[in-house]
Parts: C-alpha cells; sequence; structure tokens
C-alpha cells in the first residue's frame, strides 16, 4: 500500500482554493493511553482540522517545550511503542479520510530501520514524516523511502535561515514546509512573532510548496492572524495543554473537539 502524500497534497490545495489556510493540529501518540491519544486525533479531525501530525514521544526533544513534554513522558512511561504511533496513524486516517503524518526525531527511525519505518508508516495510510533533526544534507536515504512509498517529507525552517539554506532545503523537501515562527521551543504565546510573516515571505521565494506556520498558535485570534499569511496553521501545545487540565478522559477529548472547532473558525475569519 502505498502512503497518502496526494491526500495531502489534494488537502492542502482545497484549502486554498476556499480562500484560508488549513489548520493542523499535533497530538503525542500514546497520551495519556494509546486508546484516549487515538481518540483525541480523531476529535481534532472531527472537530475541524484539516490534517493532523502524530508526534512520536522522544525522551530528549530538542523542538517541543515543556507542555509537550510532560505528554511525552506520560505516554513514555506508559509504554508507548512505535507500533502504537503506527496504530494511531491507521485507525485516525480509517476514521477520518483525513491526512494523518507522523512527527519525529531522527534517532527513533534510524534505529527502527528506515526501509522498515516507511514502509510501515506507508501501509497504515500515513501521509508523511515531518524530521525536526534531519539535516537536509543527510536525508538522502530517507527521502529516497518516503518517495518509493508515497511519503512526503516535511522538513522545518526557522527565522535564523539564510536564503540560500531556505532554498536548499525547500529543494529537498515535499507535501509542505514547516515554518517555525520564531527561535524557541513549541508553547502558547501572547504573540506569534512579526518574524513569522517574514519567514513565509522568504519561504515562498524559494519554492511552490504550501508553507504552514508553527510554534506559538493557541487561539482563534492567532489562527486567524497567521492565517492572513500562511497557507498552514498549526497547533500543538494548546491541543495537549487542554487535554491536561480536563477532568478525565472523556473531557479530554472533548477538549480537544472543541478546541479544533475555535481554531478551524479562526483559519476561516475574513481577511
Amino acid at each position: 500500500m502505498s502512503g497518502t502524500i496526494d491526500l495531502l497534497n489534494r488537502t492542502l490545495a482545497g484549502a486554498r482554493e476556499e480562500g484560508r489556510a488549513a489548520l493542523i493540529a499535533y497530538l503525542p501518540a500514546g497520551f495519556p493511553t494509546v486508546e484516549v491519544g487515538i481518540e483525541a486525533v480523531k476529535a481534532a479531525l472531527d472537530g475541524g482540522a484539516d490534517v493532523v501530525e502524530v508526534g512520536l514521544p522522544h525522551s530528549d526533544p530538542v523542538l517541543d517545550g515543556p507542555v509537550i513534554q510532560t505528554a511525552d513522558d506520560i505516554a513514555l512511561r506508559g509504554g508507548v511503542r512505535i507500533a502504537d504511533v503506527l496504530r494511531t496513524v491507521r485507525e485516525a486516517h480509517a476514521a477520518t479520510g483525513k491526512p494523518v503524518l507522523v512527527m519525529t526525531y531522527w534517532n527513533p527511525v534510524d534505529r527502527y530501520g528506515v526501509e522498515r519505518f516507511t514502509a510501515e508508516l506507508a501501509e497504515a495510510g500515513g501521509a508523511g514524516c515531518i524530521l525536526p533533526d534531519l539535516p537536509v544534507q543527510e536525508s538522502a536515504l530517507w527521502r529516497e523511502h518516503a518517495e518509493k512509498h508515497g511519503l512526503a517529507t516535511v522538513f522545518v525552517v526557522a527565522p535564523s535561515s539564510r536564503d540560500e539554506r531556505l532554498a536548499t532545503i525547500t529543494a529537498a523537501g515535499s507535501g509542505f514546509v514547516y515554518a517555525a515562527s520564531l527561535m524557541g521551543v513549541t508553547g502558547t504565546r501572547a504573540s506569534v512573532g512579526a518574524q513569522a510573516a517574514d519567514l513565509v515571505r522568504r519561504t515562498r521565494a524559494t519554492t511552490d510548496l504550501p508553507v504552514c506556520v508553527g510554534l506559538g498558535v493557541s487561539n482563534p485570534d492567532q489562527a486567524a492572524e497567521v492565517a492572513a499569511f500562511a497557507d498552514g496553521v498549526i497547533v500543538g501545545s494548546a491541543f495537549v495543554k487542554r487535554m491536561l487540565d480536563a477532568d478525565g478522559d472523556e473531557a479530554a477529548v472533548a477538549a480537544v473537539r472543541e478546541l479544533a472547532g475555535e481554531l478551524a473558525a479562526g483559519v476561516r475569519a475574513p481577511k
């Protein structure tokens, strides 16, 4: 079975045709349990997210802030495995028909085996992978297998990326470009930052891929602000925080669905 990069491409193009940005949600697999985590991903998609990134929990993250680190710790202490991440992708995609990616650091994939991971992610109906710490110049093996299995390779660019570096990164990527709105780790913030619009402008000058912005978006107003200049709005910590603050599993899943609806309205706000 081939991966669903074409579905991802159609989804992002469809949002653009509607004159809006896509809403991309992030949730870690296995949090607070594998089963509840799967229901949360489904709820994000049912609530209004166009795409979901399923996080592969990691003990030493470089991009994730304290909220997602807390969730990852809960998932890891619960014994989450790569098989559980793939199950989350499979069940969420099967239930909703929407594109689901995996966001992971490179070490778990390298240890699992690139061919095995890409084949199994494609078999699960995955649309691709976001690899925040895989240098483009070391990504040839990954990209070969991802392309063979119909998976997108999404790289992360940052405000510190120079134009020449942006061109190198975007030429190697597929699906979309993940633009980190500011220097730092994930987390909700009072302001998304003026750097984000400039980064999107500079990135678009190098590629026709959609440019989606993450790091800091947590409410509908911020989603509307970013949607005015980006092709997609990525939200993670705000979803995880609502789950952490919820009283019980059912309330946590309901909170994800509610926030997805609020953010979906935000990306559709009149420009």
